[in-house]
């Protein structure tokens, strides 16, 4: 299960963990486990800090404000899902709270082996078989009792989007081909809404939330954005993990219509270009994600 830098500070208000603090916390509400190894991991997520406990535990500790109400949402909603999905998927175990000055609600999922889907998928055709498999899934997953989608959140209406898309697009500048990021952007709000009954998304389909063991995927991590919303939300695999030959199949095996496409598009391209002037500095994972997916949207017909 992989994670976050350490040491670079990506938010101006964000909180600052190391291995102590989690042995700290761990002993005063979880004794259990307060002798264990404990070690960071290692990658480029944005909103927690993640710490191998032991052999079979990860504690996970959000590192700015608008992270900590996502384990209490997984708590809740993974072990509904999980028994419906062709993935593993997270497994809390505890729930932690405020304590040794940390300000925030913490937790303690099983441990899920695997890398990241950067560069380490063995058979990107299957994987594109084994992505969408797990996208219908969640679709079809019961959303009675989900709680209603905050604005703003994901698998809402792209127009929700459109302030932030123009913001940054005008301050990436010269970075990015502007012209061609506004003329998909605009060509995506124009594609006819969702207008069926709302089902799950995860939100995220990144290849940094997606795990691969021996060349094929896994598992999928990282719930936070789960909502019920438009479904297109969750084509931006097609983009953000594939190239042309893996996107056809991926479309295929969900049976995507055009006006779902293009909005499915429009989401990669809102995250693209929302996360490039944010973290250009200091995340160069993200942006070296946020940039492959940009370019693979503006290079489709």
């Amino acid at each position: 299960m992989m994670a976050v830098m350490g040491a670079v500070r990506m938010h101006t208000d964000e909180v600052d963990t190391d291995a102590g603090l989690v042995r700290r916390l761990l002993a005063g509400q979880l004794p259990q486990w307060a002798d264990l190894p404990i070690a960071p991991v290692v990658s480029y997520g944005t909103d927690h800090d993640i710490y191998r406990v032991g052999d079979h535990l990860a504690a996970r500790l959000p590192r700015i404000g608008w992270a900590t109400e996502q384990a209490a949402k997984e708590a809740v909603w993974l072990p509904r899902l999980a028994p419906h999905l062709p993935l593993a998927i997270p497994v809390p175990v505890a729930l932690g709270h405020p304590a040794e000055d940390y300000p925030f609600d913490w937790s303690v999922y099983e441990w899920l082996p695997g890398e990241n889907a950067n560069a380490t998928i063995g058979d990107l055709a299957q994987a594109a078989v084994d992505l969408a498999a797990f996208v219908r899934a969640l679709r079809q997953v019961d959303t009675s009792g989900a709680h209603p989608r905050p604005p703003h959140g994901r698998g809402g209406p792209l127009a929700e989007g459109d302030e932030q898309v123009r913001r940054s697009i005008a301050e990436l500048g010269d970075r990015i081909d502007g012209p061609a990021a506004l003329r998909s952007w605009e060509e995506s709000l124009d594609a006819a809404p969702w207008a069926a009954a709302d089902v799950w998304v995860h939100g995220d389909l990144l290849p940094g939330n997606l795990l691969v063991v021996d060349g094929r995927l896994s598992a999928v991590i990282d719930f936070g954005g789960l909502n019920v919303g438009d479904p297109a939300c969750d084509l931006q695999p097609a983009w953000n993990v594939f190239t042309s030959s893996g996107r056809s199949r991926f479309r295929a095996e969900l049976g995507v219509d055009h006006a779902s496409w293009l909005r499915g598009r429009g989401w990669t391209l809102y995250q693209a270009v929302s996360a490039l002037p944010y973290y250009w500095d200091t995340n160069p994972g993200i942006v070296g994600q946020a940039a492959h997916a940009l370019a693979e949207v503006l290079a489709e017909p």
